[in-house]
């Protein structure tokens, strides 16, 4: 019988809410704005660990320089969580954006105008 989770799943999860909080409490960078984290996803060998991350009200610009500056930021980061996780090694980080968010957006507009 499979496991329903696996440890790459629980630690994806338990990342998730570290980073959070990361960005809430410890993260004293005037450049990173107010971001939400979407997901993370942690390759097979937990050595490596996709964020996608949200900032609301921001043009494309804006948010291309908020992955850059995440991504400059990210070993610092990576101290952070390593503190808040019990794990032997924290993945690396790498930041990218979910557009998800601002498509479903795009077409809640579009199903609202009329024809």
């Amino acid at each position: 019988m499979p496991r329903e989770f696996g440890r790459r799943e629980r630690v994806a999860s338990q990342m998730q809410k570290e980073l959070a909080l990361v960005f809430q409490r410890d993260l004293d960078d005037a450049r990173v704005g107010f971001i939400t984290v979407n997901e993370v996803e942690v390759s097979k060998d937990l050595a490596m660990a996709k964020i996608y991350i949200t900032a609301l009200n921001q043009s494309d610009a804006e948010k291309k320089q908020q992955i850059k500056v995440l991504n400059e930021l990210a070993p610092v980061i990576r101290h952070y969580v390593a503190k808040r996780m019990r794990l032997r090694h924290i993945a690396d980080l790498r930041f990218y954006y979910d557009d998800s968010f601002d498509t479903g957006v795009r077409v809640a507009q579009l199903l609202r105008e009329p024809d």
